[in-house]
Formats: C-alpha cells, sequence, structure tokens
C-alpha cells in the first residue's frame, strides 16, 4: 500500500475509532469534531512518518513540550511517539476546542506498542495539545503529555464546579459557619471550569480513597478566576493568592478564615501528574487536630 492510500485509511480508521466525549467550538473556525491537524498528527504517529510528525511542531517559536513539569524541545515527544513499533491507540477526547487561529485538544489514550520478542505493551496516557495557526499551516505549540497518570483522569469536562453565578463571599461565610459548628477547615480550590488539573483534582477528592477525609475533616469552596482569570480579585487578594504559578491553586483556612496553607510554588497546578498518595499526606497533614 502507497503511503496516501495508507494514510487514507488510517484516517478511516481513526474517525471510526476515536470517541468524542465533549466538544466544544466556535462557529467561526474549522468544525472541532473533524479538526484535520489532529487528524494528520495522529495518522503520523499511527504510520510512524517521522517527516510529517516533525513539521506539525512550531520552530518558530519553537514548540514546548511539557512532561513530568519539565520543559523539553519538540523532539521529546516526537521521540516518544516515533519510538513504538507497530503502534495503537484508542482514544477518548476530553476537550476539543477551535478558533480562527488557536485551538486545544485534550485527549486519553491506551497506547499500545510491539514490545520485546513481540509482546504487547501498552500505556495509559494524558495528552493536552495547543495549536496555533501559522500562517495557512497549524502547528503546535505546547503540550503537557502524562505518561500512566496516577489519578483517574476525567473522560469530560462538563462537571460545572464553578457556576458563573456563584457568590464567593457567601460560599466562604456559609463554609466558614459550618466548618465552626463540625470542627473542620476550610479547603479553597482557586481554579476555573476551563481547567482541566482542576477537574483532575476534583475526582481525586470524590474518589474511595480520598472522599472520607475531605467529608470528615473539611468544607471545599470553589473559587472561580473566570475566563479572563480576574473574576473574584477581591477574594483572591483577601487570601493572598497568586496566579503566577497557574491553577488550581489549593489552600488550606481555619473556620474564622486565617490562612494556615496558602499554594505558592505550583503544587497543585500539575494534579493529573499527582499521586493518591501525596493528596492523602498532605489532606491529613493539614486537617484539624482530635479534640
Amino acid at each position: 500500500m502507497n503511503r496516501t492510500a495508507k494514510f487514507i485509511a488510517v484516517i478511516a480508521g481513526l474517525l471510526a475509532g476515536v470517541v468524542v466525549r465533549a466538544a466544544q467550538s466556535s462557529s467561526a473556525a474549522p468544525d472541532a469534531a473533524s479538526f484535520a491537524p489532529f487528524q494528520q498528527w495522529m495518522a503520523a504517529v499511527l504510520t510512524s512518518d517521522a517527516a510529517t510528525l516533525k513539521s506539525l511542531y512550531s520552530t518558530d517559536p519553537p514548540a514546548q513540550i511539557r512532561i513530568k513539569t519539565v520543559m523539553h524541545e519538540a523532539s521529546a515527544d516526537t521521540d516518544f511517539w516515533l519510538g513504538l513499533k507497530s503502534p495503537s491507540m484508542r482514544v477518548e477526547i476530553v476537550r476539543l476546542v477551535v478558533t480562527d487561529v488557536k485551538a486545544s485538544v485534550i485527549f486519553r489514550a491506551v497506547v499500545s506498542s510491539e514490545g520485546q520478542g513481540s509482546v504487547e505493551q501498552s500505556i495509559n496516557l494524558t495528552d493536552d495539545q495547543q495549536w496555533q495557526k501559522q500562517g495557512e499551516k497549524w502547528k503546535l505549540v505546547y503540550v503537557e503529555r502524562t505518561d500512566a497518570p496516577l489519578l483517574k483522569q476525567p473522560a469530560d469536562m462538563k462537571k460545572d464546579l464553578y457556576p458563573a453565578d456563584a457568590d464567593a463571599h457567601a460560599e466562604i461565610r456559609e463554609a466558614e459557619q459550618r466548618a465552626a459548628k463540625q470542627h473542620k477547615r476550610l479547603l479553597l480550590v482557586v481554579g476555573a471550569n476551563w481547567c482541566f488539573d482542576c477537574h483532575v483534582l476534583d475526582l481525586a477528592f470524590h474518589s474511595a480513597e480520598l472522599a472520607p477525609i475531605v467529608t470528615a475533616n473539611y468544607e471545599v469552596i470553589h473559587i472561580d478566576i473566570g475566563l479572563d482569570s480576574t473574576k473574584n480579585a477581591d477574594v483572591l487578594k483577601q487570601f493572598d493568592v497568586s496566579l503566577d504559578k497557574g491553577v488550581p491553586v489549593v489552600l488550606i483556612a481555619e473556620s474564622d478564615g486565617k490562612v494556615l496553607f496558602n499554594q505558592k510554588n505550583g503544587e497543585f497546578e500539575d494534579a493529573r501528574g499527582l499521586s493518591p498518595e501525596y493528596l492523602v499526606d498532605f489532606l491529613n497533614k493539614w486537617k484539624p487536630r482530635a479534640h
């Protein structure tokens, strides 16, 4: 089979196999459900087409690749995908947003390849791709890949963690009153519905392992920063919250509002890469002392 025919066959297979779980799109741009550059990227991976794959990563500015919180050059991503032998992927789209000049694709995948002795090896991963239109071509400018995540990754981002009409001041006051009566502390999570890691963290807090600790010891309040990261600025100032390291930002406070832990080093910004053990230790460390 020549390369063109093989590419068409791969695309047909992708269209049949990809599960679109949550798609959002702008009416002004390419249809998000059939974003061609992403299809081209997947086809290049599955056919081990090095030239095409490498051509999809921006060189000006150079694409940034983040793996386990460490930044790399584009080769760290292309080498990973090209290193797979006879690769196959089962993909679920978590989010796909396309505008005139930018696109965001977050997907979960089970990636299989042929290992030593022709034994199939597989890995679960979450991939966060940011695309930018440069001239007439789409290029990857940023990728955050999480291989074998230890926390469950959300299948979509539909949960309304940060309702637009929520009154943060009122919610904090009410949470403080409940916390005082029940000898709990406040667990404030600053973020937004568009933040994938906020959804990862929320899913973890509701897991069988963490939910009992959270329920017994904390009142959880979500503080929305909105689409432009300026919403509830007065609340952020009140609690001395910095967004320099990204979101989610986690704070622990007493029922009277006294802050005990204030995230300053982006400890939870990469929630998708954390472990249940890390979160258990954190929650147990800051839970109220026994009477």
